[in-house]
């Protein structure tokens, strides 16, 4: 059956019910699965027999064409993507600060104190609760740490969703925010895999590191959260970086690693401490002069830390 026929085959088809529509799962003409979508004609064709399961398809996409990022943001008549870091998800309407309309120009004074009243009452129903005022707070403390740490714009987004959990759970009572959105934002970078351990929040959270820890263990364990242990492997390229080492000492370093892991002597050991003493003993071989001094500052260890790992992984490599 030729394309044409089939063609006014369903005109003749739809003229007579209008309400009948045709499935678009199969071919009903000849029973095939292999179906064409002809996005010019705006049809769903039949591959095998060229019968039109379906025409006049609406055209979801945008009316316009953009070449580039600029010419598509400029050319979009949307809004930004919402975003968990913000306490409204960025649903929320914006009056501008300035007293013009549309075209520039000055408004009256009326107009100006019924805007000045629409922008007190804006702000006091964005964060109407105290469920919200603590979430906009929690959101704002976590993007300054993360910002600190360096850590990337899927970790935040995370991070917002485990504190909003916990805020839904009612775990926040009794806990400042500062220790539980630390703890969230901990917990995101573990399962983000983006190593950054206590001591590094520490030193960027307003509470101290044995608060985080214990916020930690209690919503992990409240929230049910697989939590696995931190691979001590993904701190070494930063470590590595900040030792401005080649590729060969941190290769080496990760093939030490593996052998520790295979021994089992990394059980209950800090991760960056063995991370530290794996990229000293690698640096060693490769005959570069790190101190061990020098790789617990890039580690946030001390050098009795690496010292002590550096002989117990000694021990297993001789």
């Amino acid at each position: 059956m030729s394309g044409e026929f089939a063609r006014r085959n369903v005109d003749r088809e739809s003229a007579s019910d209008g309400k009948r529509e045709s499935p678009t799962d199969h071919c009903r003409e000849c029973g095939s699965e292999t179906l064409r979508t002809d996005d010019v004609r705006g049809e769903i064709v039949c591959d095998e027999c060229g019968f039109i399961v379906k025409k006049d398809l609406i055209d979801r996409g945008a009316e316009w064409t953009a070449f580039t990022q600029k010419e598509r943001e400029q050319q979009s008549r949307v809004g930004s993507p919402l975003s968990e870091t913000l306490h409204d998800r960025g649903m929320t309407t914006e009056i501008h600060w300035q007293n013009v309309d549309a075209h520039g120009q000055s408004i009256s004074p009326n107009k100006r104190r019924q805007v000045h009243r629409l922008r007190r009452w804006q702000k006091r129903i964005q964060t109407e609760g105290s469920g919200e005022r603590n979430l906009q707070l929690a959101l704002v403390e976590i993007h300054r740490m993360s910002s600190a740490l360096g850590l990337p714009q899927p970790t935040r987004e995370v991070a917002a969703v485990i504190y909003r959990q916990a805020l839904s759970a009612d775990l926040i009572q009794g806990r400042s925010i500062e220790a539980v959105a630390a703890s969230s934002l901990y917990i995101a970078s573990r399962k983000e895999k983006i190593p950054r351990s206590l001591d590094e929040f520490d030193s960027v959270a307003r509470v101290e590191r044995i608060e985080i820890a214990r916020t930690y263990r209690y919503l992990a364990s409240e929230l049910d959260l697989e939590m696995e242990p931190v691979d001590p492997k993904l701190f070494v390229p930063r470590f590595c970086s900040k030792l401005d080492l080649d590729k060969n000492v941190q290769r080496t370093a990760l093939e030490i690693l593996d052998e520790v892991k295979d021994a089992g002597i990394h059980s209950g050991k800090s991760p960056t401490g063995l991370a530290a003493a794996a990229i000293y003993t690698a640096a060693l071989r490769h005959g570069v002069d790190r101190t061990q001094e020098n790789v617990g500052q890039a580690a946030g260890v001390t050098a009795v830390t690496v010292r002590n790992r550096y002989h117990e992984q000694q021990s297993i490599l001789e």
